[in-house]
C-alpha cells in the first residue's frame, strides 16, 4: 500500500451542525404580568370608566338644562299671556267713577237742572243730551252735564268734557244721584237722575 492510497482513504468531513428551535407545547404556561403592568392596566381601566362617566354626566346635564329652558320659555309665555288676559278683563270690566256736573252755558248749576225727572215736573224736556227748562215767554233755559269737571256753583266748570264717557264708567252727580251705572258695555238708566247715559252730549 501506497502513500496516496492512505490519503485516499482518509474519511469524509461531517457537515456543519444547524441551530435549533424549541417550541413551547401546550402545557407551557404564560407570563404572569408584573406589578407594575397590573398597575398601569388597571389604572388605564379605572381612567376610561371615570372619562365614559363624565361624559355621560355632561349629556344628561345638557339634557337637563335644555329642557328646563324649554319649560322656562313655556312658563314665561304662558305667564305674560295670563297676565294680559287679567290686565285686559279688569280694564274692560272695572268701571271708571266720572262726577257729572250740571252747567248752564258753562256756568256750574244746580244738579237738580239736569234731572229729567225734575225737568218734566218743571214743563221742561230733554233731547240730545240738553235739559230744557221753560222760564216763561216761550223762552227756556239749557242745561247739560259736563264729565270730570270741577267748580262751584256759580262759577264756571274747570275741565272736563261734554262727551259723554264710556258705558263702563260709573257716572253720578256730586250729591251721589246716579247718571250712568257702568257695567260690561251696557249703559245702566236712572229714574231719579239726570236722565240716561246719553245725558251730556251735544
Amino acid at each position: 500500500m501506497t502513500q496516496d492510497d492512505n490519503q485516499g482513504a482518509q474519511p469524509p468531513q461531517e457537515p456543519p451542525k444547524r441551530g435549533t428551535m424549541r417550541f413551547q407545547d401546550g402545557s407551557t404556561q404564560a407570563r404572569q404580568p408584573s406589578l407594575a403592568e397590573q398597575r398601569a392596566r388597571q389604572q388605564a381601566v379605572a381612567e376610561q370608566e371615570r372619562q365614559e362617566a363624565l361624559q355621560a354626566e355632561q349629556a344628561r346635564a345638557a339634557e337637563k338644562k335644555s329642557s328646563t329652558k324649554k319649560k322656562l320659555l313655556i312658563g314665561t309665555g304662558v305667564t305674560v299671556g295670563l297676565v294680559g288676559l287679567v290686565a285686559t278683563f279688569y280694564t274692560v270690566a272695572k268701571p271708571t267713577e266720572v262726577t257729572a256736573t250740571c252747567t248752564r252755558d258753562g256756568i256750574v248749576d244746580n244738579d237738580d237742572n239736569c234731572d229729567e225727572n225734575y225737568v218734566r215736573s218743571h214743563g221742561g224736556y230733554s233731547s240730545g243730551g240738553f235739559f230744557f227748562i221753560p222760564i216763561g215767554g216761550g223762552a227756556y233755559n239749557s242745561y247739560r252735564y259736563n264729565y270730570g269737571g270741577t267748580g262751584a256753583i256759580g262759577q264756571r266748570v274747570s275741565g272736563g268734557s261734554y262727551d259723554p264717557p264710556s258705558s263702563r264708567a260709573n257716572v253720578s252727580t256730586k250729591s251721589g244721584k246716579s247718571v250712568q251705572r257702568g257695567g260690561f258695555g251696557i249703559s245702566g238708566k236712572s229714574g231719579t237722575s239726570g236722565g240716561t247715559g246719553k245725558s251730556g252730549g251735544s
